[in-house]
């Protein structure tokens, strides 16, 4: 991210809300000279960039024209550095330490099933039931395709997203990996592949015929 925008979202981080001389202000402080006319240039690429919110007018409690005040939207928080790959594999480690496989499986089944109703995949033919199938899991990082054989569909994950965890139990997400895509799918397929046993691909056959 370019320099002057990022000082400007850590600026917003820190005080919670600023005006445009607040934020020239505090920039002048830590990069030198910097005009208002330059950083509303600055803001308006945040804003278009659904960093920072539309500006809020408030009036002064001194004589003088009312203030746009900015803040960070939702979305800013992700630009900051966090801690949720170290918490989520702490969880998961926690988890499979303190229960037994089935205990730990019943609450991945949990997840699955919530991320299963996230996606609100209808019920439709294969090929178009598959392509919503495919763009959710793409949106949630599994780099996901899909192709038509002699046998049936087969539903390729060429990503995993929770690689970077580092859990004892890699099989425990797999096997949460597989109900989340039953569920996406409305039947369960047959697992032919997987990226944690070498393969290229986690893939799954669903048969034409359903069986």
């Amino acid at each position: 991210m370019q320099e002057t925008r990022r000082l400007i979202l850590e600026i917003l981080r820190e005080r919670g809300h600023a005006t445009v001389d607040d934020i020239v202000g505090e920039l002048q402080k830590r990069r030198g000279q910097i005009t208002a006319v330059t950083v509303r240039h600055h803001l308006t690429r945040l804003q278009e960039a659904d960093l920072i919110t539309t500006p809020e007018l408030r009036r002064r409690t001194t004589p003088g024209r009312p203030q746009h005040m900015y803040s960070l939207t939702e979305k800013a928080h992700q630009v900051f550095p966090n801690n949720y790959q170290r918490l989520a594999a702490s969880l998961m480690n926690e988890l499979s330490r303190r229960l037994p496989p089935e205990g730990v499986n019943v609450i991945l089944e949990g997840v699955a099933a919530d991320m299963a109703q996230d996606a609100s995949i209808p019920d439709l033919p294969p090929a178009e039931r598959l392509d919503l199938v495919v763009q959710y899991l793409n949106d949630h990082g599994y780099h996901a395709s899909w192709q038509e054989t002699e046998d049936g569909y087969l539903l390729h994950t060429h990503n995993c997203p929770y690689h970077q965890l580092n859990v004892n139990s890699d099989s425990l997400l797999c096997d949460m990996d597989m109900r989340l895509i039953a569920m996406l799918l409305g039947v369960v397929p047959r697992r032919v592949s997987r990226v944690s046993a070498g393969d290229a691909s986690c893939s799954y056959l669903i048969p034409l015929n359903g069986q």
